[in-house]
C-alpha cells in the first residue's frame, strides 16, 4: 500500500466525518467485544467441565507471547511512519506494526469459539475480518500485516481444534 492508496480507501471516510466517527466506533466496539468474548467463553469452559480449557487459554498465550517477542526484534513500521498519511486512528505507537496484535487476537479468540460453537466462531470470523480492514483503512496496518496477523491466529486456532481431547 502506497500513500495514494491509503488516500483513495480512506476517502470516503474523510469525506463524510459521522462515517469516520463509526468506523472508529467499530474499532473499539468490536475489539471491547472480543476481550469481553474470551473470558465469557473461558468460564463456559471452566463451568461445564470442558476439556477445552486448557487448550483454549494454553494456546491463545503462547501464541500472544511468541507474536509480541517477533513483532518487538522485527519492529516493523506503521503505514503513518513510512508513508504522509493522516491516519483516521490516531496511534502513538512506533514500529511493531507486523503481524498485527488486533487480528491474531481476534482470529485467535474465534478460533476457541469455533472449537466450542461452531456458529459463534464463524460470526467472530466474520467480525474479525472487518476488524482487519478496520486497521488498514484506520491507516494502523498495512494489509500484510493484518492478513499475516489473521494467518497465524488461524494457525494457533488450529492448534486448539487439534489439541488431543481425552
Amino acid at each position: 500500500m502506497n500513500a495514494l492508496q491509503y488516500e483513495k480507501i480512506s476517502a470516503p471516510f474523510r469525506a463524510r466525518p459521522s462515517l469516520a466517527r463509526a468506523l472508529l466506533a467499530a474499532n473499539k466496539a468490536l475489539t471491547a467485544a472480543f476481550y469481553v468474548l474470551y473470558p465469557v467463553l473461558l468460564a463456559m469452559l471452566f463451568f461445564t467441565q470442558s476439556a477445552l480449557l486448557v487448550p483454549c487459554m494454553c494456546v491463545p498465550a503462547a501464541g500472544f507471547v511468541c507474536l509480541s517477542a517477533f513483532r518487538a526484534r522485527f519492529n516493523a513500521p506503521r503505514p503513518y511512519e513510512l508513508l504522509s498519511i493522516d491516519p483516521l486512528i490516531k496511534k502513538d505507537t512506533s514500529g511493531r506494526s507486523f503481524p498485527s496484535r488486533h487480528v491474531f487476537s481476534a482470529t485467535i479468540i474465534a478460533m476457541c469459539w469455533l472449537a466450542w460453537c461452531p456458529l459463534v466462531g464463524c460470526v467472530l470470523l466474520v467480525a474479525d475480518a472487518f476488524i482487519a480492514a478496520v486497521r488498514v483503512i484506520g491507516g494502523v496496518h498495512f494489509p500484510k500485516d493484518v492478513v499475516a496477523g489473521a494467518v497465524v491466529g488461524i494457525v494457533c486456532g488450529l492448534g486448539v481444534l487439534l489439541w488431543p481431547l481425552g
